[in-house]
């Protein structure tokens, strides 16, 4: 596993980072642990979690439960130093994490104890903003999204109170690093200004949707990357599952993402699933399994990434980490360029 640095941190992660959101619920806590070890064994330090997860639904009764299985096997194993933490602060929300009321100085500081605990650590590597306060066009909002109602100087004082509360905790020992989730360039460029003009912790790290059908990152976003040295954590880079090839013909597997939710989270359009074919038949035409095609290829990007993937069980992750060492070719990439400039944006 390539092993690459966390923006302009010591820290050093692998390019591909074990999601944990189903654990508590749809990953059981042994089977859990047995991912934790079998990512381990591939050379993968990097885990992501968040105080909302599990996910798919978000229950109320059940958030915290991701990163209390991460910190029994902690407990457990005794190797906490061989793992790349990394978690989040809830953004507004409706009602799951602290009646919804989303985050600021003072929830940072409140958060990131309930996180060490949960955890049963007493550092957290990574720490994430879950989204921006202030709205973000992730989550398919780009088709209608409208900053126009945004206040600028309160978005300017919230962010430095957030960035104070992290300085904070960061000089505590609390914890190492800072990222952003389901933000913009803008948004990415002011953190950082306002960090680096107070001497405060910058970005390490950005976590947005990335993935063949979900591309975009690709133009503002990776120039912010590169110029700022920011890491892209590329969540659902399968597609939820689109990318696996398990809901063509329109199948639907028990327990799969779209049996609980049949938009996917508005991924399901006209489009989705003739799209998703065109890749599947890139992979078939060049003898590739799909799921490793897709993960090659974030390797394949001209901008830092670690890309998160999720496995409910340890036979899916066993399948996934048997592509661990692909290489896609100039046939390859050329075939899945032409797709997508003849297929944008399918959702």
């Amino acid at each position: 596993m390539k092993m690459i640095p966390l923006g302009r941190t010591d820290i050093e992660v692998s390019d591909w980072c074990l999601g944990t959101m189903t654990f508590g619920t749809h990953t059981p806590v042994a089977d859990a642990h047995r991912q934790i070890d079998m990512s381990l064994e591939a050379g993968i330090n990097f885990l992501d979690t968040a105080e909302m997860y599990p996910v798919n639904p978000v229950r109320t009764e059940t958030v915290g439960q991701s990163e209390e299985t991460i910190g029994s096997w902690i407990a457990k194993s005794g190797r906490r130093d061989e793992i790349v933490v990394a978690t989040k602060v809830s953004g507004d929300n409706p009602g799951w994490v602290r009646d919804g009321r989303g985050y600021d100085g003072q929830v940072i500081a409140e958060a990131i104890e309930g996180s060490l605990q949960r955890l049963q650590t007493d550092v957290i590597d990574l720490y994430q903003m879950h989204w921006p306060m202030r709205g973000s066009y992730m989550f398919r909002q780009n088709w209608t999204y409208d900053p126009s109602g945004q206040n600028r100087a309160e978005t300017m004082d919230h962010m430095a109170d957030v960035l104070y509360a992290l300085h904070k905790a960061q000089k505590a020992g609390k914890i190492r690093a800072i990222g952003m989730s389901n933000e913009s360039a803008w948004g990415m460029t002011q953190w950082t200004r306002i960090a680096e003009e107070n001497g405060w912790p910058r970005m390490a790290s950005v976590q947005n949707e990335y993935s063949l059908l979900c591309r975009l990152y690709d133009t503002d976003m990776a120039e912010m990357a590169v110029n700022e040295d920011i890491t892209l954590l590329s969540f659902s880079p399968l597609a939820c599952g689109l990318l696996t090839g398990k809901y063509q013909g329109g199948k639907v597997p028990e327990g799969s993402r779209m049996s609980i939710g049949p938009e996917m989270g508005g991924r399901m359009t006209d489009r989705t699933l003739p799209i998703t074919q065109v890749y599947l038949d890139i992979a078939a035409k060049h003898g590739l399994d799909p799921v490793h095609m897709a993960m090659a290829w974030q390797r394949s990007r001209p901008f830092p990434i670690s890309a998160i993937f999720g496995a409910t069980n340890a036979d899916q992750l066993a399948h996934l980490l048997a592509g661990d060492d692909l290489t896609l070719s100039d046939a390859v990439l050329s075939d899945i360029t032409a797709a997508h400039r003849a297929n944008p944006m399918p959702y």
